[in-house]
């Protein structure tokens, strides 16, 4: 790192995105494209592009949305996997900042901890942690007009892990997928998956190629549907049309199936969920009880897993996995108890037991001195919080492909400063009208989301308070809407 990284500008930034994954690469790319005369930078903690995809290393990592709506509506997806591997993933956002020149524009090794905003100079302060090759952080500060943060919802350095009677007393090897050993040998082994969510389903299939054994314990069954590894529609479009055409008509195409199957799994989710099920019971057969596959709420009160051409249910037909419904009485030296009294033998535990959510990234807020908790805040139409100037949150859908609300917040950033460069204001804040009654942000029952039920800003009852899951809907308000709309309120 040269000094040069780390000598903090005489003059404020335009905009200062915070995270090189996914979202602040496009947040970046709609900045160059769309707002070429504002100066940025975008401040990564770690000392890579890619944010989750090049966090999680564990064995099949893998998008659980189809890629044509997870890439970027700019650059189409050229392989030939729909769900695609994590790797492929990083590679892709990788070129997409090489190809935009925004490679030279990150900040690596630099963790913001605070940003104080000053109404008098209209300008956020950030504190930041610039890592050292040697010895401790050197802390800087930076100053922007504007944040962009697309850090994500979920902690970097620490994982959900609950702790389990009799932890010590296992022989084996206890590993939480967040923090994969890159040495870990499972070849041969038997190993138990503690968990029942995307992370459990992607790695049961991919331990399973080697492993001696592999048993899903659950404590509770989600709901998991196959789907095509490869798009054939969107082959052929391929080979017909021009392939940005093709990539925008599969990616509409995906949006309104989506769609379609969301509203009638939320009007009618009794004859849904038989369907669920009835498509896991023909993948299965007779040799698996569907019990392991029948959740107690209805299909979307929790994302439903996806697994590409149905390999979990192969690998469980098999006989190479299992899955086990039941909870954990205790570990012993050789696996784990179940209340039940049975007792599943293990050399390998793997603890796909979630994330732990955090908001902001961690970083602590004020506002004129005043301390701001995101979670006393309303969202404004998914992308600002009230009562807080000139700061952009990136935050995706829940049902669909996060990349989606993304480009969505990273156009609507690139509007809201050509609006005030032309009227000449320097400060845009969304005023929370007191008569507007809180909802959840998140309308899900998943035990992360309940976790942080605190740390989450709410949502409203009415526009454009209410954080809808829909993309059509969102570019008709966000896109096309008024900038100037009476709530958002310019100085």
């Amino acid at each position: 790192m040269n000094s040069q990284q780390i000598q903090s500008p005489s003059t404020p930034y335009d905009v200062l995105i915070i995270g090189a994954g996914l979202s602040g690469i496009g947040a970046a790319r709609a900045l160059t494209s769309q707002c070429p005369d504002k100066r940025y930078a975008i401040l990564e903690a770690r000392q890579a592009i890619g944010g989750t995809w090049d966090l999680f290393r564990y064995p099949g990592v893998r998008s659980d949305s189809d890629m044509y709506t997870l890439s970027y509506s700019f650059k189409p997806w050229r392989h030939r996997k729909a769900i695609a591997d994590g790797p492929d993933i990083k590679r892709y956002i990788e070129e997409t900042a090489e190809e935009g020149d925004i490679t030279r524009h990150i900040r690596f090794g630099h963790k913001v901890t605070a940003a104080a905003w000053s109404s008098e100079e209209a300008c956020w302060t950030l504190t930041v942690l610039v890592s050292q090759a040697e010895g401790q952080p050197q802390e800087i500060t930076l100053q922007a007009r504007l944040l962009s943060l697309c850090v994500g919802y979920y902690s970097y350095v620490e994982g959900y892990r609950p702790s389990f009677a009799n932890e010590a007393a296992f022989e084996g090897q206890i590993i939480h997928p967040q923090f994969w050993p890159t040495d870990l040998d499972y070849a041969g082994k038997r190993v138990v998956v503690i968990g029942s969510g995307a992370t459990a389903v992607t790695l049961v299939p991919a331990l399973a190629k080697t492993a001696a054994h592999v048993t899903m314990l659950q404590r509770s069954p989600s709901y998991v549907v196959s789907r095509p590894l490869q798009d054939n529609i969107a082959q052929r479009l391929q080979k017909w049309l021009p392939m940005p055409a093709a990539h925008a008509l599969t990616r509409w195409k995906n949006v309104l199936v989506g769609s379609f199957f969301y509203r009638i799994a939320r009007k009618k989710p009794e004859m849904f969920k038989q369907r669920i099920l009835q498509m896991a019971s023909d993948e299965l057969g007779p040799s698996v009880d569907i019990r392991h596959f029948t959740p107690s709420y209805n299909p979307w009160d929790q994302r439903v897993c996806a697994v590409p051409d149905g390999d979990l249910f192969r690998d469980l037909r098999s006989g190479r996995a299992s899955v086990v419904t039941d909870s954990i009485d205790q570990f012993t030296p050789t696996g784990i108890r179940l209340a039940s009294g049975e007792e599943i033998q293990a050399d390998i535990i793997v603890t796909a037991t979630g994330l732990k959510m955090n908001a902001l990234g961690d970083m602590t807020l004020t506002v004129d001195g005043q301390s701001v908790q995101p979670g006393q805040s309303m969202a404004y139409k998914g992308m600002m919080l009230s009562d807080i100037p000139n700061l952009i949150l990136t935050f995706g859908y829940t049902n669909s492909s996060w990349t989606l609300k993304a480009e969505l917040t990273a156009n609507y950033t690139c509007r809201l400063l050509r609006y005030m460069d032309r009227k000449g204001y320097r400060m845009a804040v969304p005023r929370r009208d007191p008569q507007v009654q809180e909802a959840p942000f998140i309308d899900f029952t998943s035990g992360y989301v309940r976790r942080a039920a605190g740390l989450l800003p709410k949502q409203g009852d009415r526009k454009p308070w209410q954080v809808y899951q829909n993309y059509t809907q969102d570019k008709l308000t966000i896109q096309y809407g008024r900038i100037d709309d009476g709530v958002m309120q310019f100085q």
